[in-house]
């Protein structure tokens, strides 16, 4: 029987009734298969037009602002921070005068930790890890080889371990304060020529603390 012999023995109301139906489950229909397209056109969009998320396009960019200059700051000066904690390790047992002790221990406390942050930052980078012979000369890579300004020879090394007391102070502030003098110019040139926000900040920071600890040891060093 088709469907209009069906409706022909239909009463008028059920005729309504089932056609009213019919009509809303059409535009039903309709409507779910308009979001299901929706859908899936928003999906297929997204899918092409989804930005990357941070933790690739974010950190790669990152890893990527950096130059020579920053890179070349970074493995300069994580061994220059190290012998001046090495130093300043010296001052704990060998110094006399409290205000020199006081001062490597605050030298120490400020130049560990931008050690680590300088090896984070060449790790994040790519860039070679510095290694050096005890003179201040990176030989990390052939390119890497600079002499570092304000850096102690072996000897000078040798000698200021050897000296205690008052001796001891008047050496360590000396040593210091080029030590001191070579970061400033160190820094001074990553804000110059780098590229990396943070590292130039860092040199600023460097430049800003050291010169006003050369200042403070040179009056140490004049009543001495």
């Amino acid at each position: 029987m088709t469907p209009a012999h069906c409706t022909e023995r239909l009463s008028p109301t059920m005729n309504r009734t089932h056609l009213r139906r019919a009509l809303l489950s059409g535009v039903s229909l309709a409507v779910a298969v308009g979001l299901a397209a929706c859908g899936s056109d928003h999906q297929a969009g997204a899918g092409h037009d989804k930005p990357a998320t941070p933790s690739s396009s974010a950190f790669s960019g990152e890893a990527a602002a950096n130059n020579a200059a920053d890179q070349m700051f970074a493995q300069m000066m994580i061994p220059h921070h190290e012998q001046a904690v090495e130093m300043s390790d010296l001052a704990a047992t060998r110094a006399a005068d409290p205000e020199v002790k006081e001062l490597a221990a605050q030298i120490k406390d400020a130049q560990a930790p931008e050690i680590t942050q300088l090896r984070g930052w060449l790790a994040q980078w790519g860039a070679p890890m510095p290694t050096t012979d005890g003179h201040g000369t990176d030989h990390g890579s052939p390119e890497m080889d600079h002499e570092m300004p304000g850096m102690m020879s072996d000897a000078d090394m040798a000698r200021l371990e050897a000296a205690t007391g008052p001796e001891f102070d008047r050496q360590f502030l000396t040593m210091m304060i080029a030590h001191h003098e070579g970061a400033i110019t160190m820094g001074e040139e990553e804000i110059a020529e780098g590229a990396n926000p943070e590292a130039k900040a860092l040199a600023q920071q460097i430049v800003t603390t050291q010169q006003a600890e050369i200042d403070t040891m040179k009056k140490i060093l004049a009543r001495l």
